[in-house]
């Protein structure tokens, strides 16, 4: 069998931990309007649960996954702080190979790979696995050994990144995979993240949410990523019925919190919300609405355009105006203007925060945690530090890909 540097055999005991004064030095990285901003959201969040209310989390993938915040979200869903989560189906590949893994980026040609088939850079990626771990994948699918030997042999640069992606034989893996779950989601009934969270690791949204019975769900403007996976979550269930479980997600949110997510006009601006959104045909017709008029919403966004909108909004009421006047809002307010920001600026209950993931989540998680008396077993902490470095490492070593005998063996007992 083979062995590899990727053996994780020096893992630590549990997470690294994140104390007070990493915590402090988070905070000093922080604009004063981030820093108060962050302890409105604390406060926003606290009283929300503190009510019996409902808390929802929409990330993207990228830098969600890298910095952490993803495991961050999955540990407050298993601490009854989150309720319910909204992502993409990158995302979900990323977590059915587990979260992070350790890669080598090769020369493609030195693999006798074509150039035309090649990305930009001319690079491909080799996943630096256990045997332990080759062994798993090898059980589900075809692995050619030779081009993997070819891979390992090959010198480059060793990187962590986002697991089950380009990298052989972890991302051909997993979109395999995703196909074969797409049929026991098809005939339990459910969306194919759903079915692969009965497998997945308990620090993925993915096993979190299922483990609890809460929904983690692709939005449909996110459906389109992940290759495969992406493709088999949009066909496992239709449109529809994908439209009408993120109404029902939202409509008994209390407080939303988007994390690093693009396109978020097409998740508020759904075929159901009646506030922002092309809801009213529906109610007309007799279907169920929600409106996001009294909720909450909470932004992370280094795009310093949308708090600069939602000001606009809030001092002139500059969106609604043009929305009134019929002007192209692009123009009237800034040659950066994004369309999301439209929807997420007129709702009353909305807070940007302008913050990098890294150093917002892990001071959010810990205000809130620490406000209600919860003990939170893991906390990320913001990559290119010695902390977040660390923890990226445990990430990579202790959250396994999913257990496809688990999903089956949970959906034939069910």
């Amino acid at each position: 069998m083979i062995n590899t540097s990727g053996s994780g055999k020096n893992t630590p005991p549990g997470p690294p931990k994140v104390g007070p004064k990493a915590l402090k030095a988070l905070e000093q990285t922080l604009s004063p309007q981030a820093r108060e901003d962050i302890k409105e959201a604390v406060r926003l969040w606290v009283k929300v649960k503190e009510a019996g209310g409902r808390v929802v989390v929409a990330t993207g993938s990228g830098p969600n996954l890298h910095e952490g915040a993803c495991a961050q979200v999955a540990e407050l869903v298993s601490r009854g702080l989150v309720d319910g989560v909204l992502t993409s189906s990158a995302v979900v590949g990323h977590e059915m190979a587990g979260a992070l893994e350790r890669v080598r980026r090769v020369q493609g040609a030195r693999v006798g790979l074509a150039p035309e088939v090649l990305p930009a850079d001319g690079r491909v990626e080799v996943a630096l696995l256990s045997a332990e771990a080759l062994a798993r994948i090898s059980h589900d699918t075809v692995i050619d050994l030779d081009h993997y030997r070819r891979l390992l042999a090959a010198p480059g640069r060793e990187i962590i990144k986002v697991a089950g992606n380009l990298a052989y034989p972890t991302g051909l893996w997993t979109e395999r995979l995703a196909r074969r779950l797409e049929t026991l989601a098809k005939r339990a009934g459910l969306a194919l993240e759903a079915a692969a969270g009965l497998g997945a690791d308990p620090l993925t949204m993915l096993g979190a949410c299922a483990a609890r019975g809460v929904p983690c769900l692709v939005t449909v403007p996110q459906l389109v990523g992940g290759g495969q996976v992406g493709l088999a979550v949009g066909d496992s269930i239709s449109i529809s019925r994908r439209s009408g479980l993120v109404a029902e997600l939202l409509a008994g949110a209390d407080l939303i919190l988007e994390s690093g997510v693009a396109l978020t006009q097409e998740i508020h601006d759904g075929p159901f919300e009646l506030f922002s959104g092309h809801g009213l045909w529906a109610r007309h017709e007799g279907q169920p609405t929600f409106s996001l008029r009294d909720k909450a919403i909470v932004r992370l966004d280094l795009d310093p355009q949308v708090r600069r909108v939602w000001e606009h909004e809030r001092q002139k009421g500059a969106v609604s105006r043009a929305i009134e006047h019929g002007q192209p809002k692009a123009a009237s307010l800034s040659p950066g203007f994004r369309m999301e920001m439209s929807g997420f600026a007129r709702i009353p209950g909305a807070l940007p925060i302008q913050a990098d993931l890294g150093a917002a989540w892990p001071l959010i998680s810990a205000g809130v945690a620490r406000a209600l008396g919860v003990k939170l077993r893991f906390m990320c902490y913001k990559q290119g530090t010695a902390l977040g470095e660390a923890v990226r490492a445990y990430l990579v070593d202790e959250v396994r890909p999913l257990d496809p005998s688990a999903v089956a063996q949970a959906l034939k007992e069910s």
